[in-house]
């Protein structure tokens, strides 16, 4: 009766493992592309792309101009905000409702804007 009992727990042991294989896998497979990014930057243009723009929720505050960003910086930001790492409900439902390849496109499609003060 033993046996049965072992034999179960390295099958769910081996399957965990396996499980947590394909989801690194799956991570590592994601290629931003930014020419997919036009048609997922609807909510950003709304507050990131006006020069002086000021946010009134959660509190009052000066929205980042976040063309010329690091593509990793935008990357790593959005994925804060998804997690709650990063303070901001606005930013944190708008980043909830992005996929993991959203986030990589939009962030390098970011990056390959010219900053707003030209530099």
């Amino acid at each position: 009766m033993k046996k049965p009992l072992a034999v179960a727990v390295r099958t769910a042991v081996l399957a965990t493992a396996l499980a947590s294989l394909a989801g690194a896998a799956g991570a590592a497979d994601i290629v931003a592309n930014p020419k997919a990014a036009p048609n997922k930057i609807e909510q950003c243009i709304g507050c990131h792309g006006i020069p002086g723009y000021k946010a009134a929720f959660p509190e009052v505050f000066q929205v980042p101009m976040i063309g010329g960003q690091s593509a990793r910086y935008i990357e790593a930001a959005l994925q804060a905000y998804k997690k709650g790492d990063r303070k901001n409900l606005s930013m944190r439902g708008i980043a909830a409702s992005l996929s993991d390849q959203d986030i990589a496109d939009i962030a390098a499609y970011y990056a390959q804007q010219a900053p707003a003060d030209g530099k």
